[in-house]
């Protein structure tokens, strides 16, 4: 997995390998350009990955794990060259070992891989009676665009570079507004802090479910003309917690070395939208979220995750029922803005 970023008038980037073999460690390097051409030869620097924790460590912290001819190189010379969505990488260690690879860049410009069930609202709201209890997530959207962080959409890939600049650079800011003081080096209070950033439209690594569908149709159907009359439809993603969880690795740390999809229940400092919008998180690494869940589905048998169409033009009677829930913008958002736009709906937006 290469995660590149464009940096002014050059590139730099982060690579993390993974040895089919069991006897092997793997590596994480850090490289850059001297420029933006599409064929560059950079000296990458590298580390070895902890099997244990799967993070970044030295190797006289780890080659007791390891057959005594086993070692590990501090950097390696390589070939980096692009052409079209393709990624190209020849190179030698400081050891004398060769490798070479390639890898796709993902479609920026595809839409969802998930094909969605169309229903009506009033079929949505039987489906979701009939699996209440089965340990599903709910994610609501105005298209059904596919799932991808506010922050991989905005082109970032290092997530790296977002803890040790961006996170910094938030936290000296808003340590002066909020009435809580965040020690990022406590997991919670870190989690806390970067759900916060997510939930008040800063880019982040995270991804926004809710454990309730009614939640999830009040973000789908939220911001869709209210005189809608044509045949778009919004999204609403259904995704198997219960089944994720239980298979898969889940890791406090936004920035493992290797691919993750983890989901967290972060505590509610100074974010009072969490609780009212049964809020849960999904922290990840990956730019195309979709095509690593399907190859899990692929690799497990299980569904992890489905979605569901529903009639763009369905928003009168949908927000009106979910205005009789309790579900609204005056209760979802506790805030003036929030008040404002509930009554709007509710005076105007008829």
């Amino acid at each position: 997995m290469i995660n590149i970023d464009e940096v002014g008038d050059h590139f730099e980037g982060v690579a993390y390998l993974h040895p089919d073999e069991n006897g092997l460690p793997g590596t994480v390097a850090y490289f850059g350009t001297e420029d933006k051409k599409s064929e560059q030869t950079v000296t990458a620097f590298t580390a070895p990955i902890d099997p244990r924790t799967g993070f970044q460590t030295s190797w006289d912290k780890i080659q007791d794990l390891y057959q005594d001819d086993v070692t590990h190189s501090e950097k390696a010379k390589t070939l980096i060259s692009q052409e079209g969505n393709s990624l190209t990488v020849v190179g030698e260690t400081d050891t004398g070992v060769t490798f070479s690879g390639e890898l796709k860049r993902p479609d920026q410009k595809a839409g969802s891989k998930i094909k969605g069930q169309s229903m009506s609202w009033a079929e949505f709201k039987s489906h979701v009676s009939d699996i209440s209890e089965a340990g599903y997530l709910f994610r609501g959207q105005q298209k059904p665009w596919r799932l991808c962080t506010s922050f991989h959409r905005r082109e970032r890939y290092r997530i790296s570079e977002f803890i040790s600049r961006d996170v910094k650079q938030l936290h000296q800011r808003l340590s002066a507004i909020t009435s809580h003081f965040f020690d990022l080096t406590i997991p919670e209070q870190n989690g806390a802090f970067f759900n916060l950033l997510q939930h008040h439209g800063y880019p982040t690594p995270l991804l926004d479910w809710s454990y309730s569908p009614y939640v999830a149709a009040f973000f789908a159907f939220r911001d869709r003309p209210i005189d809608y009359s044509g045949d778009e439809s919004v999204r609403i993603y259904l995704f198997d917690n219960r089944k994720w969880q239980s298979r898969y690795r889940q890791v406090d740390n936004l920035d493992p070395a290797f691919p993750h999809l983890s989901v967290s229940d972060f505590i509610a400092i100074d974010n009072p939208r969490l609780v009212p919008q049964q809020a849960a998180t999904t922290a990840t690494n990956l730019y195309d979220i979709e095509a690593y869940l399907l190859d899990r589905e692929e690799e497990s048998g299980i569904r992890f995750l489905q979605a569901v169409d529903i009639p763009a033009r369905e928003r009168s009677a949908v927000m009106a029922d979910l205005r009789f829930m309790g579900i609204t913008a005056g209760s979802m958002f506790p805030s003036i803005d929030g008040v404002c736009e509930e009554l709007r709906e509710r005076n105007f937006d008829r």
